[in-house]
């Protein structure tokens, strides 16, 4: 047994604080779902929510979410799921009838935080996506847990708010489909910095990954990177593999932009067959 086997064991296990929160959301989501919604809602919507959080589940709450550390291209894999493909599943998996009909609870004026505009959402979730994996921050990062933590929150929730023009409950409040391309244009102009800043680097030379080995160091524990020297299989960690990495991301960002275009058609299909009859009635 290799020294990365031994520094692995341990780490290959099923976050169950998670497991737990998604069951209890499913299961909070089928009961508005059958007293609001059940009439109105599409197939499609249940199989799109629980796919988002069973995608949620997969990245960041089983051993995936170790062993995505020790390659470039399974991080950028683990990344783009959650951020591009899981938050329009969730989104366009709740019916607009549960937005619209949920009675509205009595909270404090703080908890009432002014809904951050789409644009500014995703410059600053590109913006942060950058630098996250920049040296500089993430070699900070990965020494303050906390914060690391944090700060992926902070571009989770950021994720909601690039996608809602795309894939909001509401269709009413996406985009017409005029903007809407040229939204989805801007969004993979604002993400294409983060994905050449690995083909540049790799390109340029620089393919050594001290990063790399703090997260290990950080997931596993310092004494055992001490005492067994981390040595990783081709192709982690090389030239290939960082390449590589950057152009999943684009192909992931695209094809979640085309999934998402798609599915919202199919998901809202009624609301838009309703507005072709208004249209033809104005005609």
């Amino acid at each position: 047994m290799s020294s990365l086997d031994i520094l692995l064991l341990n780490q290959l296990t099923w976050n169950w604080p998670l497991l737990i929160a998604v069951t209890c959301i499913s299961s909070v989501y089928l009961h508005f779902v059958h007293r609001f919604a059940k009439a109105e809602i599409t197939r499609l919507q249940p199989i799109s929510f629980f796919t988002g959080f069973g995608l949620l589940v997969l990245v960041i709450g089983s051993p995936f979410a170790t062993i995505s550390h020790l390659s470039f291209s399974l991080h950028m894999m683990q990344m783009s799921i959650l951020y591009f493909i899981i938050p329009p599943l969730i989104l366009l998996g709740i019916p607009e009838q549960l937005v619209g009909t949920l009675p509205r609870l009595k909270r404090p004026r703080w908890f009432n935080i002014p809904r951050i505009p789409p644009n500014m959402s995703l410059y600053t979730f590109a913006g942060l996506f950058f630098l996250y994996h920049t040296p500089i921050i993430l070699s900070t990062l990965v020494s303050i847990p906390a914060l690391k933590y944090s700060y992926l929150l902070i571009l989770f929730t950021l994720s909601f708010g690039m996608w809602h023009p795309i894939a909001s409950p509401v269709p009413l409040l996406r985009r017409c489909t005029c903007k809407l391309k040229r939204y989805a244009f801007i969004s993979g102009v604002a993400i294409t910095p983060a994905c050449l800043l690995f083909i540049g680097t790799a390109i340029l030379g620089f393919t050594s990954n001290p990063l790399l080995l703090q997260l290990v160091a950080h997931l596993c524990g310092p004494s055992f990177t001490e005492a067994f020297p981390i040595e990783l299989p081709w192709p982690f960690n090389t030239r290939y593999d960082q390449i590589l990495s950057g152009f999943l991301m684009m192909g992931i960002h695209k094809f979640s932009l085309v999934m998402a275009l798609r599915l919202e058609r199919k998901v809202s299909s009624r609301f838009y067959e309703e507005l072709e009859r208004e249209i033809g009635r104005c005609k």
